[in-house]
């Protein structure tokens, strides 16, 4: 039974961080790329980063240089660490690998 569990997402100001966490049961963490996705209201689910098992990260071009992703393996959890967030950051953010997704976790840039 494969699950993914998000954590982490919360209310930040501008220009603040958030860290996400996103812990993987089963095997799958050892086996496939990781990846987190965001979702704002009215718009579709969106690409944020991924990083495969030898490490090899991607980014959105709207997060370069401000997010991190990270995984530990002996864990079993990915991590997306979130700088100088934007009110444009605020969405639910999902974890997910294959086929298998998370329940989510809001994240909130606001004054």
């Amino acid at each position: 039974q494969v699950q993914l569990v998000e954590s982490g997402g919360g209310l930040v100001q501008p220009g603040g961080s958030l860290r996400l966490s996103c812990a993987a049961s089963g095997n799958i963490f050892s086996m496939y790329t990781m990846n987190w996705y965001r979702q704002a209201p009215g718009k579709q689910r969106d690409l944020v980063a991924r990083i495969s098992i030898a490490g090899t990260t991607e980014y959105a071009d709207s997060v370069k240089g401000r997010f991190t992703i990270s995984r530990d393996s002996a864990k079993n959890t990915v991590y997306l660490q979130m700088n100088s967030l934007k009110p444009e950051d605020t969405a639910i953010y999902y974890c997910n690998s294959v086929n298998f997704w998370g329940q989510g976790t809001q994240v909130i840039v606001s004054s």
